[in-house]
């Protein structure tokens, strides 16, 4: 059973960056899709960005798209998300997940079978 590490997140002021990691821990690791989720206090988890594991496509939430970019390496198996010019909206616990239903879409929380344990991002104003 794969498990996803999250990595990199941290306080940071307005304006700021920060870049996200997250390695699977099975040797071999070939998922169809992979996306970063994010969920804040009181909210519920909404999605950031998605990426294509073999041919690297992406997609953003409009929330962030121009700001925030994802990527993977998949000789290291593992996955980022680059966050620039960070608000403090952009507060909250940050999970990487695996899809694993394709019919559900990509953005919901419920195509996503495995997920990390959560980095926490904080931006202070």
């Amino acid at each position: 059973q794969v498990q996803l590490v999250e990595s990199g997140g941290g306080a940071v002021q307005a304006g700021g960056s920060l870049r996200l990691s997250c390695a699977a821990s099975t040797r071999t690791f070939s998922p169809a899709a992979m996306a970063w989720f994010r969920q804040a206090p009181g909210k519920e988890r909404e999605f950031v960005a998605r990426i294509t594991w073999s041919d690297g496509n992406t997609g953003y939430a409009d929330s962030v798209k121009g700001r925030f970019m994802i990527s993977r390496d998949k000789v290291k198996n593992t996955m980022y998300l680059q966050m620039n010019s960070l608000k403090p909206e952009d507060t909250a616990v940050y999970y990487c997940a695996r899809r694993g239903d394709y019919y559900r879409p990509s953005n919901s929380p419920l195509a996503y079978d495995f997920w990390g344990q959560g980095t926490q991002v904080t931006v202070s104003s």
